[in-house]
């Protein structure tokens, strides 16, 4: 088993007013050559939005994105077409594949916006854009974790070209359990959205980050009330 611990206060960071962030792998302006993405998992960037602000029309292509809200609201537009409001619990994605434009805002003028949003690399290249909103109420499973994303458009949750699977846990004081990989080639990447856990004997806090591989499972034991992302991605 290999290890690689990402610990919160390690991350880079910039706060430009409108936005504070914190990314875990190499992002605009912060470069590690350590840390420019785990396997497949290309980009894992924690941002507060001030109120009213975002992001204006950029664009993407050859990668899976993925935003999932964890207080307040996003207004989502977009050059397929697409306009909308992404709510907390509610998880969207995007395949920007031949390429996309798309803006991002806090509609809400009086509250921050606080958020995840996440980058694979595909399987595949220059796919048909495409996106993706679901609510999470449906797939929540209070003390276990549940499947939030993977490969199968028929499975649980949003899908993505590639062979990754995400699962979100709200768990107790306490919890013990296993994540068993799909693929045993692949890594596993956890993200502490809240909380203090222990996962493969190493200790980690809120917003800590580490990858694992050259395993088949991995150990989790909760050493507080814990919201926890697990996101398994190809190594190659």
């Amino acid at each position: 088993m290999k290890t690689i611990l990402h610990k919160a206060e390690t991350r880079g960071h910039a706060n430009h007013g409108w936005l504070n962030t914190h990314h875990t792998f190499s992002f605009a302006n912060y470069y590690n050559p350590e840390r420019v993405h785990f396997g497949a998992l290309r980009v894992l960037n924690d941002d507060w939005i001030a109120g009213g602000e975002g992001f204006g029309k950029h664009p993407h292509d050859n990668m899976e994105i993925i935003t999932i809200p964890l207080k307040g609201t996003v207004e989502h537009q977009d050059s397929m077409g697409n306009k909308g409001i992404i709510n907390t619990g509610e998880v969207q994605v995007m395949s920007a594949g031949t390429g996309i434009f798309h803006s991002e805002y806090n509609p809400n003028k009086k509250k921050e916006l606080e958020l995840l949003q996440i980058w694979v690399f595909p399987n595949k290249k220059n796919v048909t854009p495409r996106y993706e909103q679901i609510s999470l109420a449906d797939l929540e499973k209070p003390n276990e974790l549940y499947q939030i994303l993977s490969p199968n458009p028929d499975d649980p949750g949003v899908w993505i070209h590639q062979q990754a699977w995400f699962h979100l846990g709200d768990l107790h004081e306490g919890w013990e359990g296993k994540y068993t990989l799909k693929n045993p080639d692949s890594g596993i990447y956890a993200f502490v959205i809240e909380g203090d856990v222990t996962i493969a004997g190493k200790e980690l806090k809120r917003r800590d980050g580490m990858g694992v591989n050259e395993t088949a499972e991995i150990e989790i034991k909760t050493n507080s009330q814990v919201k926890l992302l697990l996101m398994e991605v190809p190594m190659n």
